[in-house]
């Protein structure tokens, strides 16, 4: 049988505090990238829906951290299968500024079972999603971080 194709458009948070990028736990409901992952806060948006509001309502659900502000840095493709199904997915990354708090997963049997601000030094890429280890390099690379997007 065939796999199916879909396409999805997310918008994702690159968010650093003292050299510690935040970061969600992929779960087993995870549509696209495998189960127990590391990746960026953040996911698809939704019909009618602006990628900035869809990144603060994901950022509330995966952390429930609260958006301040937010700029786009660079946009990303990825080709993914998984259960069957062929996933396209475009993702805009964002250099966002965070209403700081304790990070803690806010929806029930989404696609995050944990949040938490990992230090960028213990990061590798074989525990991070394609978009995460993107987000990490790009970090590295000189990228603008939170703080340059006010």
């Amino acid at each position: 049988m065939e796999a199916r194709v879909q396409t999805r458009v997310s918008a994702y948070a690159i968010a650093v505090e003292e050299d510690r990028l935040l970061l969600t736990r992929l779960s087993e409901a995870s549509p696209i990238f495998d189960p127990g992952l590391w990746h960026l806060p953040g996911g698809g948006i939704d019909h009618g829906e602006q990628p900035v509001e869809a990144l603060a309502r994901e950022l509330r659900e995966e952390t429930g951290l609260k958006l301040v502000a937010a700029r786009l840095v660079d946009a990303r493709t990825y080709a993914v299968q998984r259960h069957g199904v062929r996933w396209h997915l475009t993702a805009l990354f964002y250099a966002v500024d965070l209403k700081a708090h304790a990070p803690a997963v806010v929806e029930i049997d989404g696609s995050t079972d944990a949040a938490d601000w990992i230090p960028l030094a213990e990061l590798r890429d074989s525990m991070l999603s394609p978009a995460a280890s993107d987000a990490l390099r790009m970090l590295r690379s000189g990228a603008p971080r939170p703080g340059d997007c006010v």
